[in-house]
């Protein structure tokens, strides 16, 4: 029987956040040169899921702190980050401050409380997958749904890290990273917002 719900909470990770190891590749890779970046972006990515998971819990015990009309919202999260990011790309490549890859000498790589509100914004609406999933599961199994996914966080990490290491994929990230972060991270906040129907649209 757990061996069941350890595979259906596997499974429910790996299609809700299928994404995500895109998204972490593409951090990597931005952190690639600064010392540390790996346990930063980690950091992020655990403290955004745990967000997620938090509030997840919280609803299936009846506690609601985020209403669902405000999900679409959290699109403001990464589209504000991408923007962000793209002002430092063309920034960097107008001062002609990159280094030999390509990439803005001052990102110093992604900031954990980025990670986890790309992360947290990305997956709010997995909430409301998981919501009703954890409210029928009952206590124990919610547990191993939690551990669950919490373990496949530390596996997405490192996939991403393992698809930003590849060389040929590296040597692309290396040179269009800081273009595509920014548009990944841009492209993610409009769907949210339009997808929600956010500010009417």
């Amino acid at each position: 029987m757990e061996l069941g719900i350890i595979g259906q909470a596997a499974g429910l990770f790996a299609v809700t956040n299928i994404d995500d190891i895109v998204i972490l590749a593409l951090f990597f890779a931005q952190g690639a040169v600064h010392p540390g970046s790996t346990h930063r972006i980690v950091l992020g990515q655990y403290l955004g899921f745990g967000a997620i998971l938090a509030a997840a819990v919280a609803a299936a015990f009846g506690a609601t702190f985020l209403p669902e009309s405000a999900i679409p919202y959290l699109g403001l999260l990464p589209l504000a980050l991408g923007l962000k990011a793209a002002w430092h790309a063309w920034k960097g490549h107008r001062d002609g401050n990159q280094d030999d890859e390509g990439k803005p000498a001052e990102q110093g790589g992604p900031r954990p409380l980025e990670v986890a509100a790309v992360t947290f914004a990305n997956g709010g609406d997995n909430i409301g997958v998981y919501v009703p999933v954890f409210a029928t599961a009952g206590a124990g199994a919610m547990t191993v749904y939690v551990a669950v996914f919490l373990t496949l966080v530390a596996v997405w990490c490192f996939a991403g890290k393992f698809f930003a290491t590849r060389p040929v994929i590296a040597t692309a990230l290396a040179r269009w990273g800081h273009i595509l972060l920014p548009l990944v991270l841009i492209a993610i906040g409009l769907l949210i917002l339009t997808g929600g129907g956010a500010f009417g649209l």
